[in-house]
Parts: structure tokens; sequence; C-alpha cells
């Protein structure tokens, strides 16, 4: 398994070891110890699944206050763009986002730690994405964010993104500033 930086350092691509032969292959798709080993030292309590269309946007959103989410996020069928946007206010790179293509085909992850923004555009036929998260899901504490935010000026690789309402009628970063959680520096 190999832990790949980005562009926001706490945003971490994993590339898991996979093991082809004839019959197929073989891979772990999670192991506590190895994903401490790299730096993604959480307790995960909850997996989600979802299945969207070609052109989807689903995003963006995050979880706040005391029970904020960190995701592990891998697609176990088609293609996505994953992105990823720091809003902790006082970050060095608050408002900055990356993305990065996720396949079946290839299994690399996504950590996405709390206090990011995440959200995906489908880039196939369809896609199914699984995910972990740190924290239960808690309707009371998400928030999302316009995923055409001018300020943020994501490339999301689709036209005519098929979108649900409430992704719709989400407001722009700058609107949320109050309810964005604080950055805090890690000791090194």
């Amino acid at each position: 398994m190999r832990a790949v930086q980005t562009a926001l350092s706490d945003v971490i691509l994993v590339e898991p070891d996979v093991y082809r032969d004839d019959r197929g292959y073989f891979l772990e798709t999670y192991r506590e110890y190895k994903y401490h080993a790299i730096g993604i030292d959480l307790r995960f309590v909850q997996d989600n699944q979802s299945r969207s269309v070609r052109g989807t946007i689903r995003g963006l959103h995050l979880q706040l206050g005391a029970r904020p989410q960190a995701k592990l996020v891998r697609v176990v069928e088609g293609e996505i763009w994953d992105v990823a946007v720091d809003v902790r206010r006082g970050s060095p790179t608050f408002g900055r986002w990356v993305g990065n293509r996720l396949t079946a085909e290839s299994f690399t992850q996504c950590y996405i730690p709390g206090g990011f923004a995440h959200g995906f555009s489908v880039l196939s036929p369809v896609a199914a994405i699984a995910y972990k998260c740190t924290e239960l899901y808690d309707p009371s504490s998400e928030i999302g964010i316009a995923w055409d935010d001018p300020a943020l000026a994501i490339t999301w690789l689709v036209d005519n993104p098929v979108l649900s309402e409430r992704d719709r009628r989400h407001p722009p970063l700058a609107l949320l500033d109050d309810r964005l959680p604080q950055y805090r520096a890690t000791a090194l």
C-alpha cells in the first residue's frame, strides 16, 4: 500500500496492493494498522455506498460541530472526479480544492479529513462509490456549499450536471463563514 500526497497535504490518495491472476484480483480495501502507519489514524464507524448516472454531481457536503466526518472514498463501479475543498477558517489553504480521478479499475482511495467539503462528479455511464466515515451521519450537523460557487471555481469535468434539488440550493462558501470549523495546526 502506498500513500500519495495531493496538492492539499491533508488530502491523501491511497494506492492499495492489488494481486491479479487468471481468476481476477484480490485486495484489502481496509486494514486499520496499515492506514494508521500512513497517517490516517482514525476510527471509521459507518460505511456508505451510492450509485449515480453520468453527469451527476453530488456535493459539496460536510458535517460540522463536535462530529466532523472524515471520509475514505473508493469507486466500486465506473469513474468519478472526486473533489475536496478546505473550508477550515484560518487554514493556509482555505478555499482551495483538489480533484482526483478515481476509478474502479485503479482501486485508488481518497482520504478527506474533517473540515473539508466533499463532492464528486460521475464521468462514466454509472458509478458506485463506497466510503467509510469517522462519525455517524447527523443531519443537524450537515451543511452544503454551492457546487458552482464562482469563488471556488471548481472544474467538475461534466456538462449539464444532474443535481438533487438540495444540492442546487446550497449557498456559496462566503455565506457560511461563521459556521465553518476553525483550523488547528498540528505539531510536527
